[in-house]
């Protein structure tokens, strides 16, 4: 639960010790950041659809919000690919036939995902972001990461594929076109992917994007590139954004919602996925719920400066927690650097290739594809590894949030069937002990010809009711039982449904003179049993502390003590 003092407040949490040694550290991790930003944000910019300068745009609001309210002292935000991949998928539904219509849709969609994000936090719906599991998220992202990088053929190729992110479609498209590659751009593509993964791999520390572009903005102007087809970025804006509140629809809000409410989810899984693995290596908490609303309150400020969506990046954390980063001021660093250069700096965009931008793209992309995970997840537990397939075949062939869809509906049916078909154990008592255990697993446990015992490894429900008494039923029927003892150590809960069963099940043994007993049973299971009326009906003597004390019981009161076993060696 978090606490009271996790309200938002214009005081930031990481203000109270703050010192010289922590400013150098954030002003190091922040210029550091900034300078891998740069160049990222206008390529994830481009990925979204917009022109480049809007990833810049989003690199300073929504950075100084979180540097102010954030609870991770390590988290950089800002643009991230797959949210970017998203806001296309979503926009390409309106089909806007302008510029200006495109980024007010996307404008419309940042604010949409901002609300949805603020209303879930103060709600405290932050266990929602639970539907998107493990398995689910692993499917989605390698999907995702699939299409962000088919996405950018178009430009590593040079050729003009249209906006469709069917992969399937790309591929076919770019294979039949393939002669009409414009090789000059796929060379610098293709070094800029070179340069990227030398510098992932060889020498880490070297910031490969700002290389890569300031290498191929150097060629472009030295050799005159652009007058040889290749495209670049031209003119950019300088100066900060104004405020501006993009124009609503009705139609557009219809269309956008299901699009927002997954990325919304997906965005805040991503952060509090990021934010809990800083905060465990580092020793400090996160508050999930004010994460939401700080996430929230960033895309709905940003967007009215005219931002795009932003979220949490996985591989700028990681260079912000490498360069020293110790509070989340570093990100007010980071937004301040992006400033300087939309005030100073923007002619110095003028020749960068746009073939670069799409290695950088793919070379992110790529990299967040897991086969490890999903060799993981299949040995593991195969059904999750399945379940992770399946989710990303759906987001390849069906679409983005389709994919999400998918990938959910088949973890809630993964989930039903569990519940609906739970462990039920026959149990037998471990010779010299109180303990009891499965029989399948304990050859050597004891059993009683006329004695049932029971476990259900789950609560206790409407999914999964009949389970039990179908159990009991064949059970009985097998051992000619006289008496039936259900472990109840196990069931944290208990609804209606299942109450009823028990309350049928406990007529129909007593009709064969068959007693039913409980115990183990948890006090709310047992105030359930109370306020029902059921325990009465069953009598006092049926519900006992233990299955022990239950055997016990019913051995002494058919005057069979000699098998109760007093010599206890062990619980």
């Amino acid at each position: 639960m978090e606490s009271a003092n996790t309200a938002l407040s214009l005081v930031p949490d990481w203000i109270r010790g703050y010192d010289r040694a922590r400013f150098r550290g954030d002003v190091i991790a922040g210029v550091t950041v900034g300078v891998v930003l740069v160049p990222q944000g206008m390529a994830y910019a481009l990925l979204a659809g917009v022109p480049p300068v809007y990833g810049l745009y989003a690199s300073l609001i929504p950075l100084l919000i979180y540097s102010l309210l954030g609870t991770s002292r390590h988290l950089a935000v800002g643009v991230v690919a797959i949210d970017s991949l998203i806001v296309a998928a979503g926009i390409a539904l309106l089909a806007p036939t302008t510029t200006e219509q495109y980024l007010g849709h996307v404008f419309t969609l940042a604010i949409m995902v901002g609300v949805i994000q603020i209303i879930m936090g103060s709600l405290r719906f932050g266990f929602v972001v639970n539907l998107l599991s493990r398995p689910v998220i692993t499917g989605f992202t390698a999907a995702a990461a699939l299409i962000i990088g088919m996405s950018q053929l178009k430009h590593l190729l040079g050729i003009g594929l249209g906006r469709n992110l069917n992969v399937f479609i790309l591929l076919t498209e770019a294979v039949d076109r393939i002669g009409e590659t414009h090789l000059l751009s796929f060379a610098i593509g293709a070094a800029g992917i070179l340069i990227l993964i030398l510098c992932r791999k060889v020498w880490p520390k070297i910031p490969g994007p700002l290389v890569a572009v300031v290498m191929s903005a150097l060629a472009v102007i030295l050799f005159n590139l652009d007058q040889a087809g290749v495209a670049i970025v031209g003119t950019i804006p300088a100066g900060l954004p104004s405020l501006s509140v993009p124009a609503f629809s009705l139609d557009s809000i219809k269309a956008l919602m299901p699009i927002a409410i997954t990325l919304s989810l997906i965005q805040f899984m991503g952060v509090i996925s990021l934010g809990k693995v800083f905060a465990a290596k580092h020793s400090y908490r996160i508050f999930p719920n004010r994460e939401l609303v700080v996430l929230g309150t960033m895309n709905v400020a940003g967007a009215v400066f005219q931002s795009i969506p932003v979220s949490g990046s996985f591989s700028r954390s990681a260079v912000n927690e490498r360069s020293g980063a110790q509070t989340p001021f570093s990100n007010a660093i980071a937004a301040l650097l992006i400033g300087l250069v939309l005030l100073f700096f923007t002619p110095l965009f003028y020749s960068l290739p746009i073939p670069i931008f799409a290695s950088i793209i793919m070379v992110s992309a790529f990299g967040l594809i897991d086969v490890r995970e999903v060799r993981y997840l299949l040995t593991i537990k195969a059904i999750d590894g399945v379940l992770a397939l399946l989710t990303f075949a759906a987001t390849l062939t069906l679409g983005i949030h389709q994919g999400v869809l998918v990938g959910v509906g088949m973890s809630v049916i993964v989930i039903m069937y569990r519940i609906s078909f739970p462990n039920v154990a026959i149990l037998g008592r471990l010779p010299g002990s109180r303990s009891f255990r499965n029989i399948l697993n304990h050859p050597e446990a004891e059993q009683f010809d006329d004695i049932l015992l029971l476990r259900v490894d789950a609560s206790f429900s409407f999914a999964n009711a009949d389970r039990l008494r179908d159990v009991i039923t064949r059970e009985v029927g097998k051992r000619q039982s006289r008496a039936v003892i259900l472990d109840a150590s196990s069931i944290n809960d208990l609804d209606t449904t299942a109450l009823a069963v028990l309350a049928d099940t406990h007529s129909v043994l007593k009709e064969q003179g068959i007693g039913l007993y409980i115990g183990g049973a948890k006090t709310n299971v047992l105030a359930v049993f109370k306020a029902s009326g059921l325990a009465e009906d069953m009598g006092e003597d049926h519900f006992f502390l233990s299955p022990h004390r239950a055997l016990t019981y019913v051995l002494k009161r058919w005057g069979r003590d000699a098998e109760l076993d007093l010599q206890i060696t062990s619980v």
